[in-house]
């Protein structure tokens, strides 16, 4: 047996040398002119703060719009694949893998710290007071809530829809196809593919940089690390070599693995703090929160606070929604490779109400915890700590409860998993969109990629800490926004013609009208055997196809009729720039109906197995047998569906 040798480097040069020499540049800058570049950095935030911090709201907002809108309409059948594909992942797998990459380390660093921050030092109002609880947990729930994970759900989507229904490379260019056609594959798709990779970059970059300074702040709580930016460089650089452990093990091996591990011990740890905690008061303040983010979601989604100006909003919102958007390319694909064969409003519940839920369960019970702790129990000293340093909030909150040591162990572990899936994941994303959507990749452009994340979080952080991450995330988001609006553009285009299509489809089938009832019910009962099926394949289904081949080709179409080992013949019509016709007769096996083997046992049964021929199109299996029809009717039933795909072709590019 011959074994294929992957390729010793596969690289879309244009976007792969654009993003490595723009990243280096970067990282010489900052690390040489560092002064400058912390003037750049606070420069660059306040501008986009006072002068586009509007579009991120609108931008955001109509995300989420879009995306829920899309979920209850007629689309929302349409799966993310043929349509008779099926899910690769059970659901608990896919959804730890949605939690472990979408917002992981972020939930560690902040699921104490913002409450607790909001509640000292809240946007409006009076600080330190029951009403600035409230409004603390109502804010934390808006950041992450349903609009970050409909910032995700519109990139992942789009690139499981093109790629997985359309064939299309998993890349963000594809998602323009609609609207770009063939120029995606010009200095166009290219440049949207740098933007998407920088954006990948700096979004991972900055929860690297959250995540090592909080393994930093854990392991001096452990075992007295000193906190500094050296041991910082040093966390980034050995946490980044374990995870090219990871990377070699691939998709399924390696962080499907880890994504489970990451929602064990978070749910552990959740599970703990619930019952060590004010049990009580976390699960009426998970109702009222609740109750309270979905009461004022919208009033939250629009307030730019511009009758009380404030640095609140540059700081937390626009930085949460630049976060949510440069992660988008990363998160979006990582979801995509891991969702086809579900339905549109399968994938859109999914996404947007499991992770969310668990989400605020997590803030609820820290973040609520902490503040029980503060407001009721009078330990004022963990809201002093934290306001100085946000890094050790976590720690400073689980020593006030029983197993402090065991527990801060659990959570530098569960950052650590955390840290490693997102560089691993990242430089999956990032190698696959610099390689053009390959999925065959030698694995040391992945481990290129992810060393690349590790040195560019190291030096933002040393230049200039968390103002340094929080700018480059915002900026880098800036130009994706722009292109999410127009893959979501991009991607109603391809579901109205989708509906077009199956909407042409949907007319009445020929069927084998032309058997007599005879021959009808001696089909619906005979359980014909593989032998049979493949021999009535090749003496009467083939030879029909060639028949219309032959036909078409008279008339000038490029007709092809083509087979495979698994006895399934096909035939293809091309169409140049349009979509193809495709016509494909397979085997499939089943085991005898109880009404018909109404005695036999299982094992007799399996022996019985039977076949039928069933038609697949290009959208999929179509769900009916053709064993046993006359080859007039077959030659009827190919043009009766090559007639509604020319049907679909004229109201497709019809003015």
């Amino acid at each position: 047996m011959s074994t294929s040798t992957p390729p010793k480097i596969l690289i879309n040069a244009p976007v792969f040398f654009s993003t490595a020499l723009i990243t280096i540049a970067l990282v010489l800058f900052v690390s040489f002119f560092q002064e400058p570049a912390n003037l750049l950095f606070s420069g660059t935030l306040s501008w986009i703060s006072t002068q586009l911090g509007w579009f991120y709201i609108i931008a955001v907002a109509g995300f989420l719009i879009f995306i829920l809108i899309l979920a209850v309409s007629r689309y929302g059948k349409v799966k993310l694949g043929n349509d008779h594909s099926r899910p690769d992942f059970t659901n608990l797998s896919w959804f730890a893998m949605l939690f472990s990459a979408g917002m992981g380390i972020g939930l560690m660093f902040f699921g104490v710290a913002e409450p607790v921050m909001h509640y000292v030092s809240p946007p409006v109002g009076d600080a330190e007071t029951a009403e600035a609880a409230r409004q603390a947990m109502r804010i934390t729930f808006f950041h992450w809530g349903l609009h970050a994970w409909a910032i995700y759900a519109i990139v992942a989507m789009s690139l499981a829809y093109f790629s997985f229904r359309h064939g299309m490379p998993m890349t963000i260019r594809s998602s323009l196809y609609p609207i770009l056609g063939e120029r995606i594959h010009g200095p166009i798709g290219h440049a949207v593919d740098t933007f998407a990779v920088l954006g990948t970059l700096f979004g991972v970059a900055t929860s690297l940089g959250f995540g090592v300074m909080q393994i930093n702040a854990g392991l001096n709580y452990l075992f007295d690390v000193p906190v500094s930016a050296t041991t910082q460089v040093i966390l980034i650089a050995v946490i980044t070599a374990i995870a090219t452990g990871s990377v070699a093990l691939g998709l399924d091996g390696g962080i499907r693995r880890l994504s489970i591990l990451n929602m064990l011990l978070a749910g552990a740890l959740l599970a703990f703090v619930l019952v060590a905690g004010p049990t009580v008061f976390l699960l009426q303040t998970l109702v009222q929160n609740t109750g309270m983010y979905i009461s004022n979601i919208f009033e939250m989604t629009f307030n730019l606070y511009a009758y009380e100006p404030t640095d609140w909003v540059g700081g937390w919102t626009l930085f949460y929604w630049g976060w949510w958007i440069a992660w988008a390319p990363f998160v979006g694909m990582f979801i995509a490779m891991v969702s086809k064969g579900r339905t549109i409003r399968e994938f859109v519940l999914g996404v947007l109400l499991v992770p969310t839920g668990f989400t605020f369960m997590w803030m609820t019970f820290f973040g609520g915890s902490a503040l029980n702790m503060i407001m009721i129990q009078g330990i004022g000293e963990l809201a002093t700590a934290v306001s100085a340093d946000t890094s050790v909030a976590l720690f400073q909150f689980l020593e006030h409860l029983p197993l402090s040591s065991i527990t801060a162990m659990v959570a530098t572990l569960l950052v650590i998993t955390f840290f490693v899936t997102s560089a691993d994941s990242g430089s999956l994303v990032v190698d696959r969109l610099t390689s053009g959507g390959k999925t065959n990749s030698p694995t040391w452009q992945r481990i290129f990629w992810a060393v690349i994340q590790g040195i560019l979080a190291a030096s933002l952080l040393v230049t200039g800490g968390l103002a340094a991450l929080q700018t480059a995330t915002i900026a880098s988001a800036l130009p994706f926004a722009i292109i999410m609006i127009l893959m979501a553009w991009g991607l109603i285009r391809s579901l109205r013609i989708d509906a077009a299509k199956h909407s042409s489809l949907a007319s009445p089938r020929l069927s084998n009208s032309h058997m007599s009832w005879k021959e009808r019910l001696t089909t619906l009962v005979s359980l014909p055997s593989k032998r049979e099926v493949l021999d009535y394949i090749e003496k009467t289904v083939k030879p029909a196809l060639t028949e219309v081949k032959d036909e078409l080709i008279k008339q000038g179409v490029d007709a092809h009729v083509k087979t495979a080992e698994d006895g399934r013949v096909w035939i293809e019509v091309r169409h140049g720039d349009q979509i193809d016709f495709f016509y494909s007769a397979r085997p499939h096996a089943y085991e005898p109906a109880a009404l018909v083997m109404r005695d036999t046992q299982e094992a007799l049964m399996k022996e019985r197995q039977y076949y039928r021929i069933e038609v697949h199109l290009g959208e999929g299996g179509q769900d009916y047998d053709i064993m046993g029809w006359p080859k007039e009717t077959i030659l009827n039933d190919v043009l009766e569906q090559y007639s509604r795909h020319v049907h679909f072709l004229n109201q497709v590019v019809a003015p």
